[in-house]
Order: structure tokens, then sequence, then C-alpha cells
């Protein structure tokens, strides 16, 4: 298990980064308190958030993340007259 303080960190981020990616606990502290342990999502067991048990199960190769931004809330569309599942009933026949 290494520590890091946040200068040290925000000067080379991407050593850190690829050392916790390998399986190594980082622990970053701040004046000397450690504040966050830095691990690799693949070690972790249980997530509480959403999208970060998401991006653990992306890490592991089980989900592939969407690419796009999501859709914004989309409005119903107001049909008249008889209900489609009739229409689409009689056209079977």
């Amino acid at each position: 298990m290494g520590r890091v303080g946040v200068k040290e960190l925000k000067n080379r981020l991407t050593q850190y980064l690829r050392r916790a990616k390998q399986g190594e606990e980082i622990v970053v502290t701040e004046r000397g308190n450690p504040i966050v342990l830095m691990q690799s999502l693949q070690s972790v067991e249980r997530l509480e958030s959403l999208d970060g048990r998401l991006a653990r199960l992306a890490a592991l190769g089980k989900v592939s993340l969407p690419t796009r931004p999501l859709l914004k809330r989309i409005r119903k569309a107001k049909v008249r007259g008889k209900p489609v599942s009739r229409t689409i009933l009689e056209d079977r026949r």
C-alpha cells in the first residue's frame, strides 16, 4: 500500500493511476491525514452508487457503458381513436 500527498498526486497523477490499476492500494493524504483510498475497481467488493457499480462491471468486462449521451425525457404521443391493440388484432384477421 502506498501513501501520497495531494500535491504529489496532482503532479504525477498518471503514474499513480497506473499503479492503482495494477492492483496497488494508494492512500491519499492531506497534511498527513488520510482522506482517500485509491484502488482498482476490479478489487472493490461493494459499491454504493449506481455509477460506481456500473463502472466496476465495465472494468470486469461484464457490461459495456454507453458511448453516447443518454436521451432526454421523451413525451408520450397521444393517439386518438380506437386503441392500437385493437387495430393490430384487426390486421391479423
